[in-house]
């Protein structure tokens, strides 16, 4: 590390005359451009070496262009331990401030890798903690740009102190602003407790990790080799532990993920989403206002009720613009979570994927779809849950793993959320999945079935098998052709009990509609319920099964 160099003599032609105004501000001006690259161009030169950018740059980037204004730029740390006395650069390794994006408001801080390592010391932490409550007080969102290995040791025990100052004021602050998490780089110990308690998490590929212990010690302790990459890259926080709710190719499409994310999102929690003019809005009779997409409903469904389609293709078919900004793709694809806009309003889409398990939740899926219905609750996103899942995915991984406990998230998250909750049924709704998608039972505000919906505690084939196993069994023995008689009693179940219209005679369906209505149904209920008011019993908080 290089140290601070002995200033001249004041007066002299390297420095200016600190005595007189003009100098003051000469002075200034060389403080705030060495706080622009503190440890130098060559330190700059080795991050574009490796095809990063700085801490600045990051930040630069991501805001309105001249939007962005610094906070304590001339920031030193305090320490006298181990040499540090002697190695001050300004800013402490950490680029805070705020600014804009699409003009609207958020503040920002950005880890710089080049000084210390990134390693959080007091005065770095200090700053961190300024802008969060910075970002509170004045109803921003909070973004966070990691690039940083842990704790300052040098500093000892302050910096503990000051990783769980941050991480309280994520704590305190979730459910009132958003917070987004950008991780750039090698993010360790300390480093990645504060980004898994923010609202979203995006990683690059190849380029990002995340761990509390790293591979040596992991070696050193357990005898395991795993490269970085493995313990903690994008795609290992994405499809295994969750972290990830987006792998991006590079650190700008990092920063256009996050600005287009923004887009769907409320400042705060008692703001509104953005809003957007329609591209076809809808006026008067539904009827009067189907498009062709709209018509390509009615065919989309297959006759036969264990062949596939692909949700997407729904969903495409009743959102702005066809698009869909998924959240967490390539994790649990069983189930489809995203944001979206209809009739310019942002909502959020939870959907089951009958292309893969056929749709059914299991202990993935369902974390992944009460974090996001907890998310979209927190600021005031509707919520519209599209319906294929025969039931539960069984086995002993699923049992032993804890479905009871981790599948009972889904089903808190829909119980407390308050937010609009529009749901419609495409096919199969099953057993107890069919409670935990967003039913009528769980509060869900408006719901709807199509044509196609089959409501049921299972399906044909497996009632007819538990109902009528005696007369099969009688069949058989008497040497009747039992694949007939199954084919005609499973008719007979299906339309005496799996269809929608049972439950549409006891209210568990608000309305029974062709599938080329449902945009201009969702468009009538997202107005409706526009002005939802509930009111709670009163308590400190509910007990999430965690």
């Amino acid at each position: 590390m290089t140290s601070v160099q002995q200033q001249p003599s004041p007066g002299s032609a390297e420095t200016p005359d600190i005595h007189t105004t003009a100098g003051k501000l000469a002075d200034l001006r060389n403080r705030l451009e060495e706080a622009k690259h503190p440890m130098g161009e060559g330190a700059v030169e080795k991050v574009h070496a490796k095809g990063k950018l700085t801490a600045r740059e990051r930040i630069l980037a991501l805001l309105d262009e001249g939007s962005f204004v610094e906070v304590d730029a001339l920031a030193r740390h305090r320490s006298v331990n181990f040499g540090l006395e002697n190695n001050r650069p300004l800013g402490d390794g950490v680029v805070t401030g705020y600014g804009t994006v699409d003009g609207r408001d958020v503040c920002i801080f950005s880890q710089d890798a080049t000084v210390f390592g990134g390693s959080l010391g007091e005065v770095y932490g200090e700053k961190i903690v300024k802008v969060m409550d910075l970002a509170v007080k004045t109803g921003r969102p909070l973004i966070g740009i990691n690039d940083g290995a842990g704790a300052r040791i040098q500093e000892g025990v302050v910096s503990l102190g000051l990783y769980g100052e941050i991480f309280h004021r994520n704590v305190q602050a979730s459910g009132v602003i958003p917070q987004i998490s950008l991780i750039m780089g090698a993010a360790a110990g300390g480093h990645v407790y504060s980004p898994a308690l923010t609202d979203f998490v995006v990683m690059v590929d190849e380029t990002s990790q995340m761990f509390i212990t790293g591979p040596d010690v992991i070696k050193t302790v357990t005898g395991e080799e795993v490269t970085m990459e493995e313990l903690g890259g994008a795609h290992t926080h994405m499809a295994k532990s969750g972290t990830a709710h987006y792998v991006a190719s590079g650190e700008q499409d990092a920063l256009d993920w996050v600005k287009e994310l923004l887009s769907y999102l409320p400042s705060n929690n008692r703001a509104e989403a953005p809003r957007f003019a329609p591209s076809d809005p809808i006026a008067g009779a539904i009827e009067d206002s189907l498009t062709d997409e709209d018509l390509e409903l009615d065919t989309l469904i297959p006759d036969s009720p264990n062949q596939p389609y692909d949700m997407h293709e729904v969903i495409r078919r009743l959102v702005d613009d066809d698009e869909f900004f998924e959240v967490q793709a390539e994790r649990a694809a069983n189930i489809i979570v995203g944001f979206a806009r209809i009739d310019g309003r942002s909502v959020g889409f939870v959907a089951n994927q009958p292309t893969q398990f056929a749709g059914c939740l299991d202990i993935d899926a369902s974390e992944k779809a009460a974090r996001f219905v907890r998310t979209c609750d927190a600021f005031n996103i509707p919520i519209i849950t599209l319906v294929d899942v025969p039931g539960f995915l069984p086995g002993t991984a699923q049992e032993f793993n804890g479905i009871i406990r981790r599948g009972a998230k889904l089903l808190y998250a829909y119980g407390e959320a308050t937010v609009g909750k529009i749901t419609i049924i495409t096919r199969k709704a099953y057993g107890g999945a069919y409670d935990v998608m967003g039913s009528k039972h769980m509060g869900a505000d408006v719901n709807l079935a199509w044509p196609t919906a089959q409501i049921a505690v299972m399906g044909a084939s497996g009632a007819v098998g538990f109902v009528y196993r005696k007369k099969l069994q009688q069949a058989a023995a008497e040497g009747a052709d039992v694949d007939a008689l199954r084919l005609e009693l499973q008719n007979e179940y299906e339309d005496t009990l799996v269809n929608p219209y049972v439950a549409a005679e006891r209210g568990y369906v608000d309305a029974v509609i062709p599938p080329s209505h449902t945009r201009g149904q969702i468009v009538s209920a997202l107005r409706l319920l526009e002005r939802k008011m509930v009111t709670l019993p009163p308590k400190k908080h509910g007990n999430i099964p965690l």
